[in-house]
């Protein structure tokens, strides 16, 4: 895999990832339906937080793969969290800020 395709792919798995929690009522899409009704904010912002090391996880496996890792000081996971927190704003606008029928 080249360098740009794995980059992409990063990128493409962040959008999906931070997209999940808010999408659908399942615990990280596969586990069981949540008890309530609803996940709970909490629930969603914890599934938020894990599925950014997820994502993380899976970059840091490319980046070895393609050569030596760069070590990263805390402004890059400060930086990385943000971006992650944005790319998940459409999903939020989806499950809270939109009027739904039957709701």
């Amino acid at each position: 895999m080249t360098q740009t395709a794995s980059i992409w792919l990063v990128i493409l798995a962040a959008l999906v990832a931070a997209n999940l929690p808010f999408m659908n009522e399942r615990w990280l899409a596969v586990g069981p339906m949540a008890s309530s009704k609803e996940k709970s904010m909490w629930g969603r912002l914890a599934e938020l937080v894990l599925l950014y090391f997820l994502v993380g996880l899976l970059a840091l496996a490319l980046e070895r793969r393609l050569g030596q890792i760069y070590p990263q000081g805390w402004e890059f996971y400060a930086i990385t969290a943000t971006l992650f927190v944005t790319l998940a704003f459409p999903g939020f606008v989806w499950r809270y800020l939109t009027k739904r029928r039957g709701r």
